[in-house]
């Protein structure tokens, strides 16, 4: 997070926007262990206020946001997509 905001500040001026897409638990090639495993899934269940992990298209308005002109004053922004993990 950091190094967006720091990367956000240095690169402003060159008409460059730097900000962060920050998913929670998706079912990927990465976390493909962990969905496999059903104690695994039932934390994840427990610890994510939404009760669930996202599906791969909830993270295509947030990235659509960030890549389009909708977005052309914003700089240094860490979007988190992450059905409540970070505000518990």
């Amino acid at each position: 997070m950091n190094l967006t905001r720091e990367l956000a500040v240095q690169w402003a001026r060159r008409g460059i926007r730097v900000n962060a897409l920050c998913p929670g638990w998706f079912h990927t090639e990465m976390t493909q262990e962990m969905f496999d495993d059903e104690s695994a899934m039932r934390w994840i269940r427990r610890n994510t206020p939404m009760g669930r992990p996202g599906e791969l298209e909830e993270l295509d308005g947030a990235l659509l946001f960030l890549a389009s002109d909708a977005s052309t004053y914003v700089t240094g922004a860490v979007l988190l997509v992450d059905g409540g993990w970070t505000a518990r």
